[in-house]
């Protein structure tokens, strides 16, 4: 009867132990995999990414089931809690959380948006105004349990005001119109040899313009001491201000924080164009990854 005791009592013991939780990131370009447990990192990889407005069932179901997190350690993971690009709209959301189901059959299935990301990754349960700056843009207004406000996002072609495909699309539109400098030119036909024709196509008729659009932010970040650079980036964060953040009611209130590599790579001028404004910046990560693995291993 001892015998047995101690012999339930190590099963138990075992069982709760490899209890584990998986977070999962997954913008459109790229997906952050973490598995935890109570109070570490176990694991982690990163897949290619994928957005439920236009990534078909199928490969979704094959990039999950290609990532060694689930051949390994299936039986283990209890709570999934996977924050996605497209993630908005509760038919995105069961899209989604049937795929996992399928997949990970003994888990507890959690959906998020990317907003919901942001929030938990740079506010936890503090108030404020939360902002992405990366290949898109958008922002919310959280009070920290739930997401209160949003503004409105008009996409990459009307909107995106700040983001990396602005930015990318600004850039480009002042180059092929010779728009700008001529040392800077000079520097993008040397380093892209960029034509018109190809410009156009992969625009209109590639799969992700918007990220095609993005990719030529890269020329801001490595020119951002530039004078013109900085002038344009000006420019389009003082939109993204205009359409993101002073949307909202009693904005000069709140702390604005930021997640993306937009917000990251030019937080100083950000910041610059806030106080300019009497706001106030709070935190601001490159990527939300980190920030959810602390929420998750603070709860």
């Amino acid at each position: 009867m001892i015998r047995l005791f101690f012999r339930a009592a190590f099963f138990c013991m075992f069982a709760k132990k490899i209890k584990m939780k998986l977070i999962i990131d997954c913008g459109s370009t790229k997906a952050d995999w973490v598995l935890l447990d109570d109070k570490n990192i176990i694991n982690k990889t990163q897949t290619e990414g994928f957005n439920p407005n236009y990534t078909e069932k199928e490969h979704i179901s094959r990039i999950a089931l290609n990532n060694n997190l689930y051949s390994t350690y299936l039986q283990d993971i209890t709570h999934i809690f996977f924050y996605g690009s497209g993630c908005g709209n509760q038919q995105n959301i069961e899209f989604i959380k049937d795929i996992l189901k399928s997949i990970f059959i003994h888990s507890e299935i959690h959906v998020y948006s990317d907003m919901t990301a942001a929030c938990h990754a740079v506010s936890a349960h503090k108030k404020g105004i939360v902002c992405i700056l990366g290949t898109g843009s958008n922002s919310c207004l959280f009070d920290g349990n739930e997401i209160i406000d949003k503004a409105v996002s008009l996409g990459y072609i009307i909107g995106d005001e700040g983001s990396g495909s602005h930015i990318g699309k600004s850039i480009i539109h002042d180059y092929l119109y010779k728009m700008m400098p001529d040392d800077l030119s000079s520097k993008i036909k040397t380093e892209y040899d960029i034509d018109v024709n190809s410009f156009i196509y992969n625009v209109y008729h590639s799969n992700k313009p918007s990220q095609y659009l993005a990719s030529f932010a890269k020329i801001a970040i490595e020119n951002k001491d530039n004078i013109y650079i900085k002038s344009l980036c000006t420019k389009c964060f003082d939109e993204f201000i205009d359409c993101f953040i002073m949307s909202y009611d009693k904005y000069h209130e709140k702390t604005v924080s930021f997640v993306g590599s937009i917000a990251y790579y030019f937080q100083d001028i950000i910041k610059e164009r806030l106080a300019i404004r009497n706001l106030k910046m709070g935190k601001v990560l490159k990527s939300p990854i980190d920030g959810l693995v602390k929420y998750y291993l603070d709860c």
